[in-house]
């Protein structure tokens, strides 16, 4: 099992804000293919430049392994100011 969060446009994309997935993709990558193949709008979404992932709270770098009972979070662009 896995829990995904979706915030501000993304979730707005998606029509959803959080989810729990029975099965764990191997990778982030493979996440966001799986979630990108549901919704066009929500794929368009996390291509966009700036988003981010974190997986457990913790910001990923690259592409990352997913274990049982993760946290995936999906973060819009953010501008400081």
């Amino acid at each position: 099992m896995a829990r995904v969060l979706l915030f501000g446009m993304l979730g707005d994309a998606a029509g959803w804000r959080e989810r729990t997935l029975a099965e764990v993709p191997a990778t982030l990558s493979a996440l966001r293919a799986l979630l990108s193949a549901e919704t066009p709008r929500l794929a368009e979404a996390l291509a966009r430049p700036g988003v981010q992932a974190a997986v457990d709270k913790t910001l990923a770098r690259g592409d990352v392994a997913l274990t049982q009972g993760c946290e995936v979070a999906f973060l819009p662009p953010m501008s400081g100011g």
